[in-house]
């Protein structure tokens, strides 16, 4: 029964882009204040639940709520309409299990095909088959009075502060003051940005209807009002990044929609039908349509429990990960100076934008001894050149002589070289190789780190170099692609996945065997640890392994996950869900760390804020960082201390967190101790 409720009620909190039984609960409770709506609401998502089950969906598809809150909006107009006698109750339960198949059908085809969300068309679509056939059923009573007449008192509230409640009611079918005013504190309860884009575009929706109008009246009272609502959540907040730039699309979406919004009223209202939520599924879904084929940045890839935890995490994300998956390991051993980044001052333009060069240099920044006019005199002439990726040679040139230093090849650009087959469905060309220095050749296997050959200056180069580029063809010379490098250590920093800098000292961290045996965990794995706050002991805390649907592992503790993985080289903690204090004690104890120990290493990171932020001020700073990012900024700085330990302090200037923690390792596997803003673990002998 509790998962089913669970199920339910979920339903509810999706018609307003919000997640969470307890949330949804509520607003089951707002809906039953006009008792017959509620009914009729409660029953046909019950009946969209029941056969859901019957046809063999899962819960895991069901607990979201997403294929049932079209079946409750559709019962709730069912109930608007009709008496709920034996034959309404039918209604309610036909028309929640239409909606249901409609649901679905529909969803594979804007999943699949359009890359967009479903929305609420199912509930426009069945809302109006059910007005049309009700129009030959003579034995379906119509309803009496729409709602009660104590939920009508507008409480003697200005007209637009009346009609921006009664908005917020008219998609529930109650548009009332005293529910609207319910719903609205509900929202701005749980999300400010959603409650500040309801009331942008409720302002901007009705400034332009009275301007269209000339009568405040009809625009401030019109029951339609509810889609300015919704476009501006959705736009603004919810399917993309909040943003000043996504308050500004939205406003312009809402300033639309009006025109939308009269014509589909005014169509309808020869067959008798309500317009429903197709203005606003309709302005919705053409926005971001559009925004999504010209690429834009601002969608968002994940969508959060509410806008704050979506801008949150992409704000986190943008500075944790910045790098791309076309990922190199730096083609060399020991510390090399990046002579040439994309975009270069010399050769990499156009086509070739994308591409690194990388030389030897001493104390001084010099890449040569003496003079300077011999190949020898420089130092990373005849120094090996290592495989940046594992794959196969499809390309090799070794014939071409090294050139005299300033006086480059300017017919065969490339000189000698390779170009290697990515398995992930790219290539690496890698050029310049001293005359007769491969190692390799075509058709050979190379892993990470094979010498390929030896660096020289054939081809188009001034100076003995490593040239080193990505493309999607096995042609030398073909166009470049973005890449990024991995697990290297740039001036004393160590780095997951980015782009060093031009002038960086650049050197490559292969996994320590031990640390990648450390955090080795594996599925059905359990961790128990000794739980301390402030000193104090609490209780134990029991951690195991699981595997999501999308194939990250986590660490359940019944009240939250963890997730985590390693990707080429370093340990992630991805993010952590829940309301577990000691798993966000261990996320922010060891947010990131490359699997290469040295004493004193050092990287940093970034945490969303949500993990650190609490109360008002944490609140405020997640609205303000819509209008400035940098506010969301918490800073991780982490070091090794020994073998087996790391050390971690988070900064936020905005949040006033400055906060330490640290993690050891057992010797074979697992954190030995955690310890994190007054929460220590320490894990139990017994543990397995």
């Amino acid at each position: 029964m509790k998962p089913l409720l669970h199920a339910v009620f979920r339903s509810y909190a999706e018609v307003f882009f919000l997640q969470g039984g307890i949330v949804g609960f509520l607003l089951f409770g707002i809906t039953m204040l006009n008792f017959r709506l509620g009914l009729a609401g409660f029953v046909a998502v019950l009946a969209a639940y029941a056969f859901a089950r019957v046809i063999g969906m899962g819960k895991v598809f069901l607990e979201s709520g997403f294929y049932t809150c079209n079946p409750l909006l559709v019962g709730l107009s069912v109930g608007h309409l009709f008496q709920l006698n034996a034959l309404g109750l039918f209604f309610c339960v036909a028309a929640g299990v239409l909606t249901l198949l409609v649901t679905v059908a529909l969803a594979n085809v804007f999943t699949t095909y359009l890359r967009l969300p479903l929305l609420s068309l199912p509930f426009v679509v069945v809302s109006s088959l059910v007005y049309m056939a009700s129009l030959r059923y003579g034995n379906l009573l119509a309803a009496p009075a729409h709602q009660p007449a104590w939920l009508a008192d507008d409480l003697g509230l200005p007209l637009a502060l009346a009609g921006f409640f009664k908005a917020f009611g008219s998609l529930l079918f109650t548009p009332s003051v005293i529910v609207g005013a319910g719903l609205a504190a509900l929202i701005l309860s749980r999300s400010r940005i959603l409650f500040l884009l309801a009331a942008l575009g409720y302002l901007v929706g009705t400034t332009v209807r009275h301007w269209m109008l000339g009568s405040a009246t009809k625009a401030y009272t019109d029951p339609l009002n509810f889609n300015f609502l919704l476009i501006a959540m959705a736009v603004g907040g919810v399917f993309l990044i909040p943003s000043v730039r996504s308050y500004l699309l939205a406003a312009i979406a809402v300033a639309l929609a009006p025109i939308v919004m009269d014509a589909i009223a005014g169509f309808w209202s020869y067959y008798g039908i309500p317009a429903f939520t197709l203005p606003f599924a309709t302005v919705t879904l053409l926005a971001l349509y559009t925004l999504g084929l010209v690429g834009s940045p601002l969608i968002a890839t994940r969508i959060g429990l509410t806008p704050e935890e979506t801008l949150d995490t992409h704000l986190a994300n943008r500075l944790r990960y910045p790098g791309s998956e076309r990922t190199l390991l730096p083609p060399f051993a020991g510390a090399w100076t990046v002579w040439q980044a994309f975009d270069g001052a010399w050769t990499h333009k156009g086509a070739w934008r994308y591409a690194y060069d990388f030389v030897l240099t001493d104390t001084d920044g010099k890449t040569h001894a003496n003079t300077g006019t011999k190949l020898e005199d420089y130092f990373c002439f005849n120094k090996p050149v290592l495989s940046p990726v594992r794959g196969r040679i499809v390309a090799a040139v070794d014939d071409f002589p090294d050139s005299p230093i300033n006086d480059p090849d300017k017919v065969n650009n490339w000189g000698n070289l390779l170009v290697i087959a990515e398995p992930r469905g790219w290539h690496v060309e890698l050029s310049h190789f001293a005359a007769k220095s491969l190692r390799v050749k075509v058709g050979d296997w190379v892993e990470r780190g094979t010498v390929l050959g030896l660096c020289g200056n054939s081809g188009y180069s001034p100076q003995p170099h490593i040239h080193v580029q990505a493309q999607l063809t096995e042609t030398p010379g073909a166009a470049t692609v973005p890449f990024s490098f991995v697990s290297y250590v740039e001036d004393g920093i160590a780095h997951a996945n980015d782009l060093p800098k031009v002038g960086g000292k650049v050197e490559a961290l292969y996994p320590n065997k031990r640390l990648e045996s450390v955090t080795n965990f594996v599925l059905d794995e359990t961790y128990r640890y000794v739980v301390k706050r402030k000193g104090r002991a609490t209780d134990d805390l029991v951690l195991t392994v699981r595997m999501a649907l999308d194939g990250t592992f986590y660490f359940d503790s019944g009240t939250g996950q963890l997730f985590f993985g390693r990707f080429e080289g370093t340990y992630f903690a991805f993010r952590c869900d829940g309301a577990d204090p000691r798993l966000r004690a261990l996320f922010l104890a060891l947010p990131r760390m490359p699997l290469a120990c040295r004493d004193g290493l050092t990287w940093h990171d970034h945490v969303p804020v949500g993990l650190v932020a609490s109360g008002l001020r944490g609140a405020l700073v997640g609205v303000a960082s819509s209008f400035w990012h940098r506010l969301a900024r918490v800073r991780v700085t982490s070091r090794f201390v020994g073998e087996h330990r790391v050390e971690t302090s988070v900064k936020s200037r905005a949040l006033g967190v400055k906060q330490t923690g640290s993690v050891t390792f057992d010797r074979n596997k697992a954190f030995a101790t955690v310890s994190y803003g007054g929460w220590e673990l320490t894990r139990r002998d017994d543990a397995k």
